[in-house]
């Protein structure tokens, strides 16, 4: 016996072809009338609404925010700092406030942004940070500096 000359144990059964009269299958799964029991028929997804609602974007990717800059209030800084100590992103790491992310400001460093939330009373030198309006006049104002 060779390849070609194999076949089907069994024949394999014809389709059945339903929904076109007679008494076999009459609505074929579509139900009585209405226009999803039409042919051709299409009907309008109701999630189009919704989606038409959303504003559009240009761009792939366009919704990405390219600022990963960390948060530390003033008031994580008190708790956690001593009088005349520097904060730098490598201390805040240390300190286990900001965990390092890759890829993510120099030397694998996070971008760090220290907000004016709560007060501060040590004087403290802020290196290699972005400070806000506010955190910038409550360092100066407790004696601290900005580098």
């Amino acid at each position: 016996m060779q390849i070609h000359e194999l076949k089907p144990k069994h024949k394999s059964a014809s389709k059945k072809r339903v929904g076109r009269g007679g008494k076999k299958g009459t609505y074929s799964g579509k139900g009585i009338k209405g226009q999803a029991s039409r042919a051709g028929r299409k009907m309008v997804p109701i999630i189009r609404e919704l989606i038409k609602r959303y504003p559009k974007l240009k761009g792939y990717r366009s919704f990405v925010v390219d600022d990963y800059s960390a948060v530390v209030n003033l008031k994580t800084l008190e708790k956690i700092s001593k009088d005349g100590e520097t904060i730098n992103p490598e201390n805040l790491i240390k300190a286990g406030i900001v965990s390092r992310m890759k890829g993510r400001g120099p030397g694998g460093y996070p971008k760090i942004k220290i907000l004016g939330a709560g007060k501060l009373t040590k004087k403290l030198i802020v290196e290699n940070c972005k400070v806000s309006k506010t955190a910038k006049e409550a360092i100066e104002k407790a004696g601290g500096t900005i580098k």
